[in-house]
């Protein structure tokens, strides 16, 4: 099933042994080179620092909340060595700008993500002179996705003209 990206955030981390809530669950913590969310970032009581909850320490996905073993799940980010790389870059996906190799297509303003927890679609606002001309949103399919990196999003350049005109015997047709 796929949802909304909104639905990872500001959510709250219950806790199963203690049947209440532990943490907040803030923003979605994304690999960019899968771009799978690997967990959040979480806000816990008492803590100066956020710490993370890992999506494999997740039981279940509940409307709830994550509900979760214990309040140990959640984790300091330097307990997390295998992950140090991924969390130094602290990927943002919202505002990432989306391009192909021609043009530029406007920048990220929301996702869908699956069971999996991967990132299927991007919404992609187009910037303003562009919105006139056509619709205001882009829905681009992670299959179309050429290349992540921290400054912006590659796809794959699937522009088709509008109209094109073909002429046969002399009379002109057009296209779609």
């Amino acid at each position: 099933m796929l949802k909304l990206s909104q639905e990872l955030k500001n959510i709250n981390v219950i806790s199963l042994r203690t049947g209440g809530p532990v943490a907040l669950a803030g923003d979605p913590i994304i690999n960019p080179h899968s771009l799978k969310i690997i967990g959040w970032w979480c806000k816990v009581p008492g803590a100066n620092e956020p710490k993370i909850l890992l999506y494999e320490d997740v039981r279940e996905i509940t409307p709830a909340g994550l509900a979760i073993n214990d309040e140990e799940d959640i984790a300091e980010a330097e307990d997390l060595v295998r992950l140090k790389e991924i969390l130094e870059i602290n990927y943002e996906l919202i505002g990432k700008p989306v391009k192909t190799k021609r043009a530029k297509i406007g920048k990220v303003c929301d996702f869908i993500y699956n069971d999996g927890m991967f990132v299927q679609k991007l919404y992609v606002e187009r910037p303003l002179h562009k919105v006139f001309a056509t619709e205001d949103t882009v829905i681009i399919d992670r299959t179309q996705i050429l290349e992540v990196t921290d400054t912006y999003i590659l796809v794959k350049d699937t522009d088709i003209k509008a109209k094109q005109t073909k002429s046969v015997r002399g009379v002109a047709t057009e296209l779609a």
